[in-house]
């Protein structure tokens, strides 16, 4: 079967393949899956980099804070700016965690096959967003 997006689709006769897969009946070729994996494994690469130097950013890790007898305002400033960095790398690590979970489907063949109604999801979506695990319609219901 091939796609309006003219990606070819191979049928499922895997026992490996996790049953929303076998369900949907077709999967990615492995020849589309390996770039994106590589692409997902970048990606993942790139964020724990900034996560690393945001490390840099958070005035809590400077050990010449602890013996400084600053004045309230510029307190007050590191904490803020710890409070901001904290909250970007608990984002960041959000987002490597649903890149890995991504990179995961795409190592057993589930890449790209909605979680909730074993569907393929949108090459589109995917495209923009790799590490959807459902397509537009279920994640339209979940989010009501």
């Amino acid at each position: 079967m091939v796609t309006k997006k003219g990606i070819k689709l191979t049928k499922v006769n895997d026992a490996s393949v996790p049953e929303v897969v076998k369900s949907a009946g077709f999967r990615f070729p492995r020849s589309l899956l390996e770039p994106i994996g590589r692409v997902l494994s970048e990606q993942i690469k790139k964020l724990e980099f900034r996560k690393k130097t945001l490390d840099k950013d958070d005035p809590f890790q400077n050990t010449e804070r602890l013996s400084d007898n600053a004045a309230l305002d510029t307190d007050a400033s590191e904490q803020l700016n710890h409070a901001r960095v904290h909250a970007v790398q608990r984002q960041l690590d959000r987002q490597i965690v649903q890149l890995r979970k991504a990179l995961a489907r795409v190592k057993i063949g589930s890449y790209g096959i909605c979680e909730s109604c074993g569907k393929m999801i949108d090459t589109d979506r995917l495209m923009v967003y790799p590490e959807a695990t459902f397509c537009v319609k279920c994640e339209t219901k979940r989010e009501k």
